[in-house]
């Protein structure tokens, strides 16, 4: 992780050198710098400045909504309109750790489970162990289970050239699942903190078992329609994008300078529970904000949803909860919310603990931006430098 965050990090926690999208990008934070000003209330103008200079950095197009209190602002740049529905990415292990722990709530199954009760024999293989791993762990990336998204095979034909000829291509859960078993784990259960996107996957496939229907229908009926989020959906395989909407681009490759090319439509299956979900600023706000003040779940899966470890002692202001991260910006405000990237996309929503103050963003780009800087403009009222 760099002092910067910006989408090209974001790519390079998750994927090895040469591939340049990421499905479900790994959380990446800046180190704090001094703490700036505290913004005037109800004034968006740096935020709108760091949409530009995303654009400028070469972004196609940003977009941002900010609620404070009662008032709310949408900011755009380039390609994008306020209204626009986007890939987010992994946001979507946000909604799958909220239905779990909903689940857990009313008895059906406990995240201190092993993940062997409910997926039998899925985990085994190479130093894997479904037997000594919880479906907490899964949750809060300690499971230490590899990441198909590492894998140099699946990069290549899923985030690389080979994109253009298989984005069309269904991937089930089982199927990625193997991918990561093919590996050695990153540690032993418990023993460290890896962001996994197995992980996720795998949590998509407990709900299914508990609920028998997929975890998808729970998210639609569990969060979409009681919330009336009515721009945000799970896409399964279908791969157009609904609108209004703008296109993503990729440049398919870590070369900066490499063609772009409209990523857009794409099968999110290789993504499933972990970053298929489709939303717009307006949605996620919405989520987080109700998520946050507890409107969602029950006080004790609220504590559990908000407990958080560290992520890296290069990073004590950064934790991670279930599904939901937390991280104290450099104005010393603490925000919660999850960032999440796929081909052509990098998204942001967070919320400060009150629920009172929330923004959501999104760049439709995943070679070059700073999301980060749009976080701390809207919350620290840090103007990006010239």
């Amino acid at each position: 992780m760099t002092a910067v965050r910006t989408t090209r990090t974001v790519l390079a926690a998750v994927l090895a050198a040469g591939v340049a999208a990421t499905a479900l990008a790994a959380p990446a934070f800046a180190a704090a710098p001094a703490a700036p000003a505290a913004p005037v209330k109800g004034d968006h103008t740096a935020t709108q400045r760091a949409l530009q200079a995303a654009v400028d950095a070469g972004v196609p197009g940003a977009v941002a909504q900010a609620r404070d209190g009662r008032s709310s602002w949408t900011g755009t740049a380039g390609e994008r309109g306020g209204d626009d529905r986007f890939r987010v990415g992994s946001i979507t292990k946000t909604f799958t750790s909220t239905v779990l722990l909903q689940l857990q709530a009313e008895g059906r199954i406990d995240l201190d489970d092993p993940v062997e009760k409910w997926l039998p024999g899925v985990v085994k293989g190479n130093g894997h162990d479904g037997r000594k791993i919880t479906v907490r762990q899964l949750l809060n990336h300690t499971s230490g289970i590899y990441s198909y998204t590492s894998d140099p095979a699946f990069q290549q034909k899923v985030f690389g050239p080979g994109f253009l000829q298989h984005r069309y291509d269904t991937w089930t859960p089982g199927q990625l699942v193997s991918v990561a078993m093919a590996h050695q784990p990153d540690f032993a259960p418990g023993a460290g903190w890896n962001y996994s996107n197995t992980n996720f996957v795998l949590a998509g496939m407990v709900i299914e078992k508990v609920t028998g229907r997929s975890y998808g229908k729970a998210v639609e009926n569990r969060i979409i329609k009681p919330l009336k989020l009515r721009s945000t959906s799970v896409p399964g395989t279908r791969s157009a994008m609904p609108r209004p909407s703008s296109p993503a681009y990729s440049t398919l490759s870590e070369d900066v300078n490499a063609p772009v090319h409209d990523v857009s439509t794409l099968n999110p299956s290789i993504a499933g529970a972990a970053g298929e979900m489709i939303s717009d600023a307006r949605d996620l706000q919405t989520f987080y904000r109700a998520l946050i003040t507890g409107k969602l779940l029950p006080k004790a899966e609220q504590r559990e949803l908000t407990t958080t470890i560290p992520v890296s002692a290069d990073l004590p202001d950064v934790g991670y909860g279930l599904g939901l991260m937390k991280q104290k910006l450099s104005c010393g405000k603490e925000v919660w919310g999850h960032g999440g990237g796929i081909h052509g996309s990098s998204s942001e929503a967070v919320v400060t603990k009150d629920g009172r103050h929330s923004l959501a963003m999104n760049l439709n780009a995943d070679w070059t931006g700073d999301s980060q800087a749009v976080l701390e403009a809207e919350f620290c009222g840090t103007a990006p430098k010239a």
